[in-house]
């Protein structure tokens, strides 16, 4: 039965605990020896936390057996970026100076995981401070596709812990395509919801006007689930928005006919690697034979976002290290530092720009959407290039910014889906972005393009 357990939906997993045909203990240790298994050669976890997901399991064995059923998410074993506070794990942001770190409270997001009856196996890897490289200290996770290839940062450990099977689902975080990047990279399902839809109450900040907290899974119907859970109003949060939080798996069986889908073929195209073009106009394809109706739009300012992201990120990281920052300059990695040193030293002028930019690309953004539903355009500009060229390649990272910046920048919704593989057997990913609070209808489409297609269910070649 473990043998198999493990490549079960989360779902699919749901179904099987609330009938009791699978007990969550079971489930859990199914996870935890396919952990046991994979971890040496795969490196996704920070923290393996055991014991306490099989307390955490016991009681929702309890629970289940005598009625309480909490819902879709009782009883599954998942894992969560180790930026995430917890008290039962040390929390560490990726970086040296905070490795042992045990927060008093728990993130907003882990509370609410854990009130669904969540079990959370552990602590997953990112890079430092989440931002682009691994601290030299830390070993970075291996791509299970293909061990030579880039993981996607900063979300690491999530998007191959994910498609490894080693939890059913996963909590990643987006400032600029961290959430994005592993799922395009690892061939999974992630979504960065409308920014303040998720509480970032308790989770490290990397850019805290840009930083959105979102789920990564192997289906969207799992995505939909997660985000059900951890969505809404914190008053931890004054960010956070108190609009009401819609049943998002009922969107699942939305389909997308009469939905108006705006694509950018010069977006969509200029710049790219051929076979990503051709897999993305394929998706496009599949919409359109489903019902979708294709308008054409323009993406604005889509040539300076990158910039302008580097620039207002790198002066908010610098004010979130300020504590730290130079004074433990040393314990530091070259990348992050540099960052950091880099928002130190802009202007206010340099600033009042950015800022001044971000707000009309944010305008005229909300314009695109006044004609259409949503928009199409890749998740990942480039084929997943090798481990050792990026993030050192600034055309490579640039290239890639391209598809997520922009949207971090506007706190649109996005989900990201996969979308066929390349000739060399790497996945690829379709990006769906949608109005602010309208992640119902990107789940909509997302999740008829994965029926019609199943590309969710091709597994990376690891053991059973």
């Amino acid at each position: 039965m473990s043998t198999e357990l493990h490549w079960l939906t989360l779902t699919e997993l749901a179904v099987k605990l609330r009938a009791r045909e699978v007990s969550p203990v079971e489930a859990t240790d199914a996870l935890l020896a396919r952990i046991d298994a994979l971890e040496p050669s795969l490196g996704a976890f920070v923290t393996i936390t055991a014991e306490y997901a099989r307390g955490r399991a016991r009681q929702a064995e309890s629970e289940i057996a005598s009625g309480r059923y909490l819902g879709p998410l009782h009883g599954v074993p998942i894992a969560v970026k180790d930026l995430c506070y917890t008290t039962f794990a040390p929390t560490s942001g990726g970086m040296a100076i905070h490795k042992d770190f045990i927060a008093n409270e728990n993130a907003t997001v882990v509370d609410r995981l854990e009130a669904a009856g969540a079990v959370i196996l552990g602590k997953l890897k990112l890079t430092e401070g989440a931002y682009a490289n691994h601290h030299p200290s830390v070993d970075p996770p291996t791509n299970p596709w293909d061990a030579g290839r880039w993981t996607g940062v900063s979300s690491s450990g999530s998007g191959v812990a994910t498609a490894a099977a080693m939890c059913f689902a996963s909590l990643g975080s987006d400032t600029g395509g961290s959430i994005r990047f592993p799922s395009a990279m690892n061939g999974v399902v992630g979504i960065k919801p409308t920014w303040g839809r998720v509480s970032r109450h308790a989770v490290f900040p990397l850019g805290l006007s840009l930083d959105h907290i979102g789920p990564m899974t192997r289906s969207v119907a799992d995505a939909a689930a997660v985000l059900q859970v951890i969505a809404g109003r914190d008053p931890n949060d004054p960010t956070s928005l108190a609009a009401p939080v819609p049943p998002y798996h009922d969107a699942c069986a939305r389909g997308v006919a009469g939905l108006r889908v705006g694509i950018d073929e010069n977006f969509n195209t200029l710049g790219l690697d051929p076979e990503v073009v051709g897999l993305v106009t394929a998706a496009a394809d599949v919409l359109r034979s489903l019902g979708a109706e294709f308008v054409p739009v323009r993406v604005p300012w889509e040539d300076t976002m990158a910039r302008e992201w580097t620039r207002l990120c790198a002066a908010e990281t610098a004010l979130v290290h300020e504590d730290t920052f130079p004074s433990r300059k040393d314990e530091y990695g070259p990348m992050l530092a540099s960052f950091i040193e880099a928002g130190r030293s802009l202007s206010a002028l340099e600033l009042a720009r950015s800022t001044e930019i971000r707000r009309r690309f944010n305008g005229d953004l909300a314009a695109v959407f006044n004609d259409v539903d949503l928009v199409l355009c890749p998740s990942y500009g480039l084929a997943t290039p090798p481990a050792e060229r990026v993030p050192q390649e600034r055309d490579t990272t640039g290239r890639g910014m391209r598809f997520t910046a922009p949207f971090d920048f506007s706190g649109s919704p996005t989900i990201s889906i996969p979308c066929g593989f390349t000739n060399d057997g790497m996945p690829a990913s379709l990006q769906l972005v949608g109005r602010h609070l309208d992640e119902e209808t990107i789940i909509a489409a997302a999740s008829a393009y994965e029926a019609a297609t199943g590309w969710q269910s091709r597994r990376p070649p690891l053991a059973p």
